[in-house]
């Protein structure tokens, strides 16, 4: 099977973001290049060069939550954020379920407390402060 790995793009705050979830998950960047890394063939305007080409922070399990800038500020489209994509988390305990929803959610907008529910899961959803949609789920043992 396939590893699915949830690729973010931002508006010149992916850094930012990415800073972010990386204090959250506890882990290191895998990878990050800037577009000013690119060779000299890819011209650009400096305001662009210090924004993030591409970014790979691991998750457990093996998957990788992935980023970018996007090219507007050389004439891409911008980003819009909208509710066409959430990144769903599948945890290993309740702790690291409230841990994780605690610390991404913070600052941003919680639409689903994180609770017990009828399909016997821990379980929240919330908007983070970047704009990108979660959800944590934990599925309880069975009884």
């Amino acid at each position: 099977m396939p590893t699915v790995n949830p690729y973010l793009a931002f508006n010149g705050n992916c850094e930012e973001a990415f800073n972010f979830y990386k204090s959250v998950f506890g882990t290191e960047f895998q990878n990050l290049q800037r577009f000013g890394d690119m060779p000299s063939e890819f011209p650009m305007p400096d305001s662009a060069k210090d924004k993030i080409l591409h970014v790979a922070l691991p998750m457990d399990k093996g998957s990788v939550l992935m980023g970018s800038d996007s090219q507007s500020s050389f004439g891409g489209p911008e980003v819009t954020c909208g509710s066409n994509m959430t990144v769903s988390l599948a945890t290993n305990s309740e702790e690291e379920t409230k841990k994780l929803f605690d610390g991404l959610s913070a600052g941003g907008k919680v639409t689903m407390p994180l609770e017990k529910t009828f399909w016997n899961a821990y379980f929240g959803m919330f908007t983070d402060k970047y704009g990108i949609q979660w959800m944590v789920n934990y599925d309880l043992p069975k009884q």
